[in-house]
């Protein structure tokens, strides 16, 4: 994670990270049979730390708690490691040039996950399947475009007052999505 945060992608050599593990290239060879492969694994690891904050959440709080939990639980992934958050946008961006979709499978797993949760939080046939799908996207988008603006302007004093803004905006998006699918219901 560490050289791929500092060097991005193509200067995150096999050579290089060996390194940063202080470990022998041949291991990281033998272990590996491709730079490729060994993203492939690094980039599982960003799934498992989203995934073990998705699947943290609580259903039971209601709707707009649970997409607030969501959001948040994300957002506190990038801002607890400035090396987290940039490798994972590094990671994001080598997943999409990959043949054989090999690291989008992750990003769609946290979609589906955060589909389930959601879908245990809505009471009844509250939402549709679109509104779901709706609110996923937005967590995601917001935070996604949280992380590139907190490693781009990022201040840790006002980390707090960023993340306080974006759950705003999740809430005031929610209430108008539900009023929207219970108008059309």
């Amino acid at each position: 994670m560490e050289v791929i945060a500092s060097r991005g992608i193509d200067g995150a050599t096999t050579r290089r990270i060996a390194e940063q593990a202080q470990a022998p290239l041949a291991t990281l060879h033998y272990c590996y049979n491709s730079k490729e492969d060994l993203f492939a694994d690094v980039y599982e690891f960003v799934g498992s730390r989203f995934q073990a904050v998705l699947d943290g959440s609580d259903p039971h709080s209601g709707l707009a708690e649970t997409a607030r939990q969501l959001l948040r639980g994300v957002l506190s992934c990038y801002f607890e490691s400035h090396t987290f958050a940039a490798a994972t946008l590094e990671l994001f961006s080598w997943a999409q040039r990959q043949s054989e979709n090999r690291g989008l499978g992750v990003y769609e797993r946290a979609f589906e996950t955060m589909r389930g949760i959601l879908r245990k939080a809505a009471p009844g046939d509250q939402l549709s399947s679109e509104a779901i799908e709706d609110i996923v996207n937005v967590i995601t988008s917001l935070a996604d475009g949280f992380a590139l603006n907190w490693l781009t302007r990022g201040d840790d004093s006002l980390a707090d007052d960023k993340i306080n803004l974006v759950t705003a905006v999740l809430d005031s998006w929610l209430a108008d999505r539900i009023a929207q699918e219970a108008t059309a219901r």
